[in-house]
């Protein structure tokens, strides 16, 4: 069953929706980012949450003490690193990995060795972003992708185009963020309605 996570989740209420329409995960992004939150906010989103929900902090190219730290203080269940972070750093942290790679081509994917991760999240390659972009790369690339942790599809994900995309990749999980906002903010409709989408795609596997 493919897993779903939501992520630059801002708010509790936000959390609520994604929670109840079924989401494995949400992702609270403490890196420089419009969707940023505080470690207050993450620690009042994740009170939010009912239990098995996985809670992710996504951060960039950050102090490892500070990672450290906000995973402690919000009970995070993992980490996602969007920035250059190396296999030494990744390890170093002694927490679940979530390693991003940028998908610009065929290259782009020998920037997972040397990683010992939970999981590797293929993103869309923009030269001046780390992540969020809202494009999708080609899909192409990571199809029949063989790497040494699972797989997790991101960049320009929507409920249009979500199904399509698992067709081609079959990936471990999907990660969406702006393919389900509306006006900069988590639209409670579009949550629901990727989650379905996914959700109905794994039921005819």
């Amino acid at each position: 069953m493919v897993r779903i996570k939501i992520c630059g989740i801002m708010d509790a209420a936000a959390a609520v929706v994604a929670a109840a329409a079924g989401t494995d995960a949400i992702g609270l992004v403490f890196a420089p980012s419009r969707r940023q939150v505080t470690v207050e906010q993450a620690r009042r989103i994740a009170f939010a949450l009912p239990p098995f929900v996985t809670k992710v902090g996504v951060f960039v190219d950050d102090d490892p003490a500070r990672v450290r730290e906000i995973a402690d203080a919000v009970h995070l269940d993992a980490v996602q690193l969007h920035g250059v972070e190396s296999p030494e750093y990744a390890a170093a942290l002694g927490l679940p990995v979530i390693k991003a790679i940028r998908m610009r081509d065929r290259s782009s994917v020998e920037a997972m060795r040397g990683y010992r991760v939970f999981a590797f999240l293929l993103d869309s390659f923009e030269p001046d972003l780390a992540g969020g972009t809202g494009k999708a790369f080609n899909w192409d690339l990571a199809a029949g992708l063989q790497a040494s942790a699972p797989l997790i599809l991101a960049g320009g994900l929507t409920a249009e185009n979500v199904q399509p995309a698992l067709q081609a990749v079959r990936p471990y999980g999907v990660d969406v963020s702006s393919g389900v906002e509306t006006d900069g903010g988590k639209d409670p409709g579009k949550i629901r309605e990727f989650i379905a989408r996914v959700r109905s795609w794994n039921g005819t596997r």
